[in-house]
């Protein structure tokens, strides 16, 4: 695991935007097309404004997110909105968006559909993923009934149904191997609550008490943890 550290989270929204940006232009220059997978949150939301005003070929990437709460994408805790309204703005305007929430019920009856929407995709260009204070990432919170499920790395799933323990609403989120299967892998947090549950993280390696472990200890793709004061 690689740490970046900045002495507040301007110079770190500005770093991350450029090295998003940098990757994006690389993969449509070698492959005609882009990927970057987010997560939502308090955290991203000024890297959000600064990667919207990066000058690239938008309209040949797409964007989509780690985990979503199983709400209409017009409610104010949806993560879609939040990028809608954060992100696909300025430059980025004509990104094309894949929604992981559709129109069934519930996320267990809508998992079929988007398993085979993400199946349409291979290796992501970007994943960048949150971490909670409980060590929770994307929607793999500790103590959830799907989390061993999530965390499989031989499940041959990309997305599960999860009901949090604590928090609000039902969510889908994808998987650990689904996670993994992207050319740069970047954990995004700010504040000295979050680095002594990155401490904590690193000291031991039980995936199921904290998972952002399993994101940190994994060796199929390196991880770089920005971090601000």
């Amino acid at each position: 695991m690689e740490l970046k550290q900045f002495e507040n989270t301007s110079a770190l929204d500005m770093s991350l935007a450029d090295e998003v940006s940098d990757r994006l232009r690389q993969s449509i220059q070698k492959q005609g097309h882009g990927s970057l997978v987010l997560s939502g949150g308090r955290t991203p939301m000024g890297f959000f404004h600064q990667l919207s005003q990066q000058v690239l070929d938008w309209s040949k990437v797409t964007v989509t997110l780690a985990d979503e709460r199983w709400v209409n994408a017009d409610h104010n805790d949806s993560n879609e909105k939040l990028v809608k309204e954060n992100l696909l703005i300025n430059e980025a305007h004509c990104a094309k968006f894949l929604s992981l929430k559709n129109s069934a019920e519930t996320a267990v009856s809508g998992e079929a559909e988007l398993e085979a929407e993400l199946s349409k995709y291979g290796q992501f260009t970007v994943v960048i993923l949150g971490m909670g204070d409980d060590g929770h990432t994307a929607s793999l919170f500790p103590g959830a009934e799907a989390l061993p499920s999530g965390l499989a790395m031989d499940s041959g799933r990309s997305c599960i149904a999860v009901t949090p323990t604590e928090a609000p609403h039902e969510r889908i989120s994808m998987t650990l191997p689904r996670l993994l299967n992207t050319e740069r892998l970047i954990v995004h947090i700010s504040g000295q609550n979050k680095q002594k549950v990155l401490e904590q993280a690193n000291e031991g390696n039980n995936v199921e008490e904290l998972p952002i472990r399993a994101i940190l200890q994994q060796t199929q793709v390196p991880a770089t943890v920005f971090w601000a004061i």
